[in-house]
């Protein structure tokens, strides 16, 4: 039986993926062999941090090679186990082949999943995914946030930057998102309840550096980065003494085809005896527990709001992973594969 259809990647893309960079193929439905388990994939995942592993960089998840399926969080059901941990209808979310079925194995980010406990499905890969613990973590260990700090927060109106300034809000501080556009921007104070925010378009270094000290005339305690770039440095600039940077991301020079301009405002990490830590959610799967009950009780209550954005079938996940890029992305990106 041929009737898997995955994403694959058909050559490495030189600065925005295009759509002719990826492919869609058709193989045989995978059979798991001693250990292993097949999944139906019901809702994949799509983050613009798949682009850093479609190049020849360092990452802390493999690369992806050309020719093979790109990889991403998945939900699925198993319809196939030689694994004893793992029944046929069981329902999965982990790291697997961005595919109609994926052949896969259980691993430090595999967890079961009940979704009943969840008014969608999807809620497992956007609030309750990585999408949820990556602000969770970042925010709550990285930053440590007390009541009364400022928080600045980059792609604020983003899937994971809108979770994390929330949390910031929620334990008590000033938050102040940066966003593109004055719809999204708006969106940062009448939707997810921000005390300000700042159009980063159309700001050169100067202008960004003095609309984040308006917003923020005692300084910025905690900055949650998403972006890196001019964004990081003109935080960097507006730092409090002992204050935080939680690296998050980089989507600033995920497309660069050239050398990346220099921080000019690092020497603000001595002056403000400040620090600047990045992290990777994989590191807290122990946790995970932890984070997920805090998360769907603030959900529960009413005090974390969130969007999604969900095309439809394995054939929009090109174009969809294209608007990541583009500002197009109104929300946690995903692809709903469950009416294929």
């Amino acid at each position: 039986m041929t009737d898997n259809r995955q994403i694959v990647l058909r050559q490495r893309p030189s600065g925005t993926p295009r759509a002719d960079d990826f492919g869609v193929v058709t193989g045989p439905m995978p059979e798991p062999s001693d250990g292993e388990f097949v999944l139906r994939n019901l809702y994949v995942s799509l983050d613009p941090g798949i682009r850093q592993r479609l190049s020849q960089v360092d990452s802390y998840v493999a690369l992806i090679d050309i020719g093979d399926p790109l990889t991403s969080t998945t939900l699925g059901v198993v319809t196939a186990s030689r694994d004893p941990r793992v029944s046929v209808g069981d329902h999965i979310v982990g790291f697997h082949t961005v595919s109609e079925y994926s052949l896969t194995r259980w691993a430090p980010m595999t967890r079961k999943v009940d979704l009943d406990a969840t008014a969608s499905p999807s809620h497992h890969l956007s609030i309750l995914g990585m999408t949820g613990l990556t602000a969770y973590f970042g925010m709550l260990d990285i930053g440590r946030p007390k009541a009364g700090e400022t928080v600045l927060v980059s792609t604020a109106a983003g899937a994971v930057g809108s979770v994390a300034a929330q949390i910031a809000k929620i334990k008590g501080c000033k938050v102040i998102g940066i966003a593109g556009g004055a719809e999204k921007s708006s969106r940062l104070i009448t939707e997810f309840g921000l005390d300000a925010a700042i159009d980063y378009r159309g700001k050169d270094l100067p202008e960004l550096t003095s609309a984040i000290r308006t917003a923020a005339p005692d300084g910025i305690d905690i900055y949650f980065d998403n972006v890196g770039g001019i964004q990081l440095d003109a935080a960097l600039d507006c730092l409090t003494v002992g204050g935080r940077v939680a690296m998050c991301g980089l989507i600033s020079q995920y497309n660069a085809e050239g050398p990346i301009p220099p921080l000019t405002n690092l020497f603000k990490l001595i002056a403000k005896s400040a620090r600047i830590e990045g992290f990777a959610v994989l590191r807290y799967a122990d946790r995970f527990p932890e984070a997920l009950s805090d998360l769907s009780s603030w959900v529960r209550d009413g005090r974390i709001v969130f969007r999604e954005q969900i095309e439809d079938g394995i054939e929009s996940a090109v174009p969809a992973f294209l608007k990541l890029f583009d500002g197009r992305n109104q929300g946690k990106m995903m692809l709903d594969l469950t009416r294929r």
